[in-house]
């Protein structure tokens, strides 16, 4: 059996500057690190660990530990001290050292640990062979650019598994087992297994079994409350991680507006005099101060002119122009009344209308930059079901007089936030939602966001082109009660 081998690395976000005067500076994610007088054995060190996984043991033992500088011919050489100060240099990078797990064979590592955390501790230590093991039950499996993804949000490393031999003993901990089924279960030699092991415990995607038997993720008060799939969202949306939507190819820089699709007919909007409104509205601090509460809805009849201004007030486009992002490139972006980080509105709105006088029933896309909308299916079963859902969703007996729904069309936000562009939208959908609510309190309307169980059944009656864009959030309006 090939000796295990444990290699060092950098992120491939970090980039090693060595000055001619033998200065050291790291840049990596978390920041910009500064080695002021650096051992020679820690510039070279890093510098051959930013361009991929080595043993540390081959650099430390090609050099004489002498106290001496580089002679004029450039021969490494490094003091005394050379050890200690990588160690240091290692631990305060820590958030950026990748830790892998190879054999002797030639044939790349078995595995590789790679932080999420700004200061993780990888200590990987040996597992009594009968002691329990199992994945978090907070842990995924899938595949990855280079292997399987393992990763758990409550871990502070992320494990790609290159190897065979490394995704079977992942997927044999499905269920608690010990090192020792684990050689059994699968006919790896007990050292591999035992090396993957200690490194995917040290990871954090593994748990190991107290005395008792229980596992402490199970026991806590605090996990208990997540389910894995919310935990991981919170967790991936608020930290970049490689392989994101930034990180593909082929994502261009999607359109201000969406082109529409629909082969209805167009109706253009009524639009308000803003300044006779800004006369005779309530104040914020009016409006905020009433009790928000999900209204009952009416058998009430909205005009095609209530609708015009609510959307007019809420979400139009008001100018388009150039917006540029730190250290980014240009796009193209726009103004409306309510939020959007960088401008990019990715935003759309649906108007599924019950009860309306000057439009007819069905379901309409809003163009916020021509101010109109266009209908987009007048199937009557598809706006039942629409209807129905925020009926439901709204603890109702009636159906509203209309049902804004919100999309978002997702390259227009991965091209510019990659990772972090769902969780954005989620954001930008509750800024939209308390805009439209006090616009139409100080309309005399009512409006109120209801939650849907859409299914694909939102993404059918809107005639989506999912995944590219998708249903995020709803809104009914209607008079109030």
């Amino acid at each position: 059996m090939a000796e295990m081998i444990p290699l060092w690395s950098l992120t491939d976000d970090s980039l090693v500057e060595i000055g001619e005067d033998g200065s050291l500076v790291v840049v990596t994610r978390w920041g910009e690190y500064d080695f002021d007088r650096a051992e020679p054995l820690v510039r070279e060190s890093l510098r051959r660990m930013a361009l991929g996984p080595i043993s540390l043991a081959n650099v430390t033992s090609s050099w004489e530990p002498v106290e001496r500088e580089p002679d004029l011919e450039g021969e490494l050489s490094w003091t005394a001290e050379g050890a200690d100060a990588l160690r240091l240099a290692l631990k305060e990078l820590g958030g950026s050292v990748v830790h892998s797990l190879g054999l002797a064979d030639g044939r790349g590592p078995l595995l590789s640990a790679i932080p999420v955390a700004l200061a993780p501790v990888f200590v990987p230590v040996e597992i009594p062979p009968a002691r329990p093991i199992r994945l978090s039950r907070f842990s995924s499996l899938r595949s990855d650019a280079y292997g399987m993804g393992l990763e758990s949000p409550s871990a502070r490393y992320r494990v790609v598994l290159y190897q065979p031999w490394a995704v079977h003993v992942a997927a044999t901990l499905a269920t608690a087992k010990s090192v020792g089924e684990i050689v059994t279960t699968t006919g790896i030699g007990p050292g591999v297994v035992g090396a993957i092991v200690s490194y995917l415990v040290a990871a954090g995607v593994v748990q190991v079994a107290g005395e008792h038997g229980r596992f402490a993720e199970d026991d806590d008060p605090e996990l208990s409350l997540w389910s894995p799939d919310e935990l991981l969202f919170h967790t991936t949306s608020r930290t970049w991680r490689p392989g994101g939507p930034a990180d593909l190819p082929g994502i261009g820089k999607p359109p201000v507006v969406k082109a529409s699709t629909g082969e209805g007919p167009v109706y253009a909007l009524y639009r308000p005099d803003l300044a006779d409104r800004a006369a005779t509205d309530p104040t914020l601090t009016t409006l905020l101060e009433k009790d928000h509460l999900c209204p009952e809805f009416t058998e009430g009849v909205l005009s095609a002119e209530q609708i015009g201004e609510f959307l007019f007030r809420g979400a139009r486009i008001r100018s388009i122009g150039p917006a540029y992002l730190p250290n980014g490139p240009a796009h193209s972006a726009s103004q409306r009344p309510y939020f959007s980080v960088a401008c990019l509105y990715e935003l759309e709105l649906y108007v599924s209308v019950n009860r309306c006088s000057g439009l007819e029933r069905g379901i309409y896309h809003y163009d916020p930059l021509e101010h109109r909308l266009s209908l987009v299916n007048d199937d009557e079963s598809d706006l039942d079901a629409m209807l129905d859902m925020a009926m439901i969703g709204g603890g109702n007996h009636r159906r509203p007089s209309a049902l804004i729904t919100v999309t978002t069309r997702m390259p227009r936000m991965a091209s510019v936030l990659g990772g972090g562009a769902y969780a954005t939208t989620l954001a930008h959908v509750g800024a939209l939602q308390q805009t439209l609510y006090l616009v139409a309190r100080a309309m005399g309307l009512a409006a109120h966001a209801v939650p849907v169980d859409a299914g694909d059944r939102v993404d059918r009656a809107l005639k989506l082109e999912w995944p590219a864009e998708v249903g995020v959030g709803e809104c009914v309006l209607d008079l109030p009660a």
